[in-house]
């Protein structure tokens, strides 16, 4: 079934109302005066506020950052030598990596070869040497039970 044809009845649910609770207005109270010997402790500064409240606070002076030492200006000509530099060594020792890997690669699979034709050449060598199993030392083939022996033929 489609959504559309589905029968579709509104949920219903209960509200709760939620109604804020106002705060009382705020009464302006007015700061006693204080007599301060000058120089002692630091002014004293009062600002009244628009629905007249006074804010009495001691003025406080700004923090003043350290100052910064000096950078020398690093021109972009001298940035972009050092990092050409860089990517020459780099693409130098990876040309180098691949040089060292390719020759011990080609002397591996040459080592293989020699090995394979060492191995080969004993069982070839083992195969003519051997002496087992023929007698008179000629060649036998059987071929539909007749018997050739090196130029001889036995029915």
């Amino acid at each position: 079934m489609y959504p559309e044809q589905a029968p579709h009845v509104p949920a219903q649910r209960t509200v709760e109302v939620h109604q804020p609770t106002p705060y009382p207005p705020a009464v302006p109270v007015a700061a006693p005066v204080v007599p301060v010997q000058p120089n002692a402790v630091p002014a004293v500064a009062s600002i009244v506020l628009p629905d007249g409240r006074v804010v009495t606070g001691y003025a406080i002076s700004p923090a003043q950052p350290e100052p910064v030492a000096a950078k020398p200006a690093v021109s972009r000509t001298a940035v972009n030598v050092a990092l050409g530099g860089a990517g020459f060594l780099a693409v130098c020792g990876g040309l180098a990596l691949l040089t060292s890997f390719i020759a011990a690669l080609t002397a591996f699979i040459t080592q293989l070869i020699i090995l394979a034709a060492v191995i080969f050449g004993g069982w070839i060598a083992v195969q003519i040497f051997s002496t087992r199993g023929h007698q008179g030392g000629g060649t036998t083939v059987n071929i539909r039970r007749a018997v050739f022996k090196r130029n001889h033929f036995h029915g």
